[in-house]
């Protein structure tokens, strides 16, 4: 939203420009701190830059509510424990399988960077982890792990994480087709040079029982804030459960929700096929897409003010706090996307709403300083960061 500009006479700009060429020759210095106040702000915003992805773009099917989609498959290699119980020369030899297929097929891999675990920072693990490439397993490193990166962040490849290899394919809105599609085009090109640990029976094996079988986990991003608003949630998600789809939060297992986002995704990959697994979880996310819509239109007959202020104030804190913690943060942006979804709330994008999901957290606010934070430092910036988006 633009600025209410400030007019400001222009006899008072002379005397401000005049200060400054007097403190410039006064302080030989002062020059040297503004330019370097200019590099350490072309560094921030070059990083800033770096923290987007394509599933942030606020496009896709059902766009509104489905912020993105995820295919990952887990497969192994055959003979080789797998990298919980590996050995160094194991994990070593599965990181070179890695290396020997990105060289022997550089048409498919050559907007693909290898990024070793070890070489990076603790902040700057914890960023791939909110920009949901990696897992918090694979952060917490171990000699061998490393990321496969496509360009774009939509292809990415975890290797020797609980897995040896771990793809996954991250787009924006409902696109499962499409991210399996992706997925399966680069476990091709693994499976021409690996001898994958397969039972004629089982199918895929892997190091936790729930991936035994196809390998394959689809998941879908949801923001359901009407249904949380009309107390409905509780039987909905209850539904699903019952089908088979676990709900989790913002990141997976172990985590709780969030500004009203969960991350629904099937529970166990062994007895349905790949279609039967996508195309379930299709369906219920239609149903859950349905319902939202239906939750969504009630709340509009019903009060059309209250959403729209409820989405007002939220915008207002969000725009004029100077501290904002990590919950109050989501929750409020939660409001903000509500009202912008429904109509009610203008000269906000879904895009800057979903790189906020990743620009307010922890990590992501330290890299972009570039330094450690204290608690009380990250919530200051968190503030100026959403300020910033959203202006």
């Amino acid at each position: 939203m633009a600025k209410e500009e400030r007019q400001v006479p222009e006899d008072s700009l002379e005397k401000d420009a005049a200060g400054a060429e007097s403190i410039k020759e006064d302080n030989p210095l002062a020059e040297e701190a503004v330019e370097d106040g200019g590099r350490e702000s072309g560094l921030e915003e070059q990083r800033r830059v770096n923290l987007a992805s394509r599933w942030m773009e606020g496009s896709g099917p059902e766009s509104d509510i489905v912020i993105s989609s995820r295919v990952r498959l887990a497969r192994n290699v055959g003979g080789i424990t797998f990298p919980s119980l590996a050995s160094d020369e194991q994990r070593k030899k599965v990181y070179t399988m890695m290396n020997e297929v990105v060289g022997s097929q550089q048409d498919k891999f050559s907007s693909f960077e290898l990024i070793d675990m070890e070489s990076l920072s603790s902040i700057e693990r914890q960023v791939y982890v909110e920009k949901h490439l990696i897992s918090p397993l694979l952060a917490r490193g171990g000699r061998f792990s490393a990321l496969l990166l496509r360009e774009d962040e939509v292809v990415s490849i975890m290797i020797n994480e609980e897995d040896h290899f771990r793809i996954q394919c991250l787009l924006p809105g409902l696109n499962l087709d499409k991210s399996w599609q992706e997925s399966t085009k680069f476990d091709d090109c693994l499976e021409k040079q690996v001898d994958y640990a397969f039972h004629e029976q089982l199918g895929y094996l892997a190091a936790c029982p729930t991936n035994v079988g196809t390998g394959l986990r689809a998941s879908v991003m949801v923001h359901l804030p009407a249904l949380v608003i009309t107390r409905q949630i509780n039987r909905i998600l209850s539904a699903v459960n019952q089908v088979g789809l676990a709900i989790r939060g913002l990141y997976g297992e172990g985590t709780e929700a969030a500004g009203n986002l969960f991350q629904v995704s099937n529970q166990v990959t062994l007895g349905q096929s790949e279609d039967e697994i996508l195309q379930n979880l299709y369906s219920i996310t239609g149903q859950l897409v349905k319902q939202e819509k239906n939750a969504r239109e009630l709340l509009l007959n019903e009060g059309r003010e209250k959403v729209a202020d409820r989405a007002g104030r939220a915008f207002g804190i969000l725009m004029n706090a100077r501290i904002i913690a990590s919950d109050e943060a989501m929750r409020l942006l939660s409001d903000v996307r509500l009202g912008v979804d429904m109509g009610l709330l203008k000269n906000v994008t879904a895009r800057s709403l979903n790189e906020l999901l990743v620009l307010t957290r922890p990590g992501c606010l330290q890299y972009l300083k570039g330094k450690p934070l204290s608690p009380y430092e990250r919530d200051l910036e968190r503030a100026v960061q959403i300020q910033k988006c959203l202006s």
